[in-house]
C-alpha cells in the first residue's frame, strides 16, 4: 500500500482503519478505473463482508476531502472516483464513450499552453482544469453509424 497516502490520513488526525486500508488498497490495485461508490462496494463486498456501502461512501468522501481521491462527474448520474494525481504536476483528461459508457484516460496535458494564454490575458491564477471529450469508442463507432 502507498505509505505516502496512509501518512496523509494519519497526519490529518484520522485513524487508518481496516476498512479505509481495504478501500485504499482496492483503488490502488485498480488504476485508471473510474468507479462509483456502488461499483466499488459491489466489487469489494465478497472479499470484505464487514464492509458496508455507507462506509465506502463516507471513506470516499473523506479521501476526496484529503486530496487522496478525485471525484469525477461524467454526466451519467454517478460520482466516480480515482486516486488523485494532484501534486504530481500532470492533469489527465477523459474520453467518454456515449455508446457504452467506457471511460478512457488521455495522459497528455495538452492544456498547458492554453492555461498560460488564459492566465496572462485575463490576469487569472489557474489552479486546475478538467477536460471531458465525448464521442464513440472504436467498438461503438460502427454500431452508432449503422443506426
Amino acid at each position: 500500500m502507498n505509505d505516502y497516502l496512509c501518512q496523509i490520513i494519519k497526519d490529518k488526525g484520522y485513524k487508518l482503519t481496516h476498512q479505509r486500508q481495504a478501500i485504499l488498497s482496492f483503488l490502488l490495485e485498480n488504476p485508471n478505473r473510474h468507479m462509483s461508490c456502488e461499483e466499488i462496494y459491489e466489487r469489494m463486498k465478497d472479499t470484505d463482508p464487514d464492509l458496508g456501502q455507507a462506509t465506502v461512501y463516507r471513506t470516499l468522501q473523506l479521501f476526496t476531502d484529503l486530496g487522496i481521491t478525485t471525484r469525477h462527474d461524467f454526466d451519467d448520474g454517478k460520482s466516480r472516483f480515482e486516486i488523485s494525481s494532484a501534486g504530481h504536476g500532470h492533469n489527465h483528461h477523459h474520453l467518454i464513450c456515449m455508446g457504452c459508457g467506457k471511460i478512457e484516460e488521455v495522459n497528455l496535458d495538452l492544456m498547458e499552453k492554453l492555461e498560460d494564454l488564459v492566465a496572462k490575458k485575463y490576469n487569472f491564477e489557474i489552479v486546475d482544469h478538467n477536460v471531458k471529450i465525448y464521442g464513440y469508442c472504436s467498438q461503438c463507432r460502427g454500431i452508432h453509424k449503422n443506426r
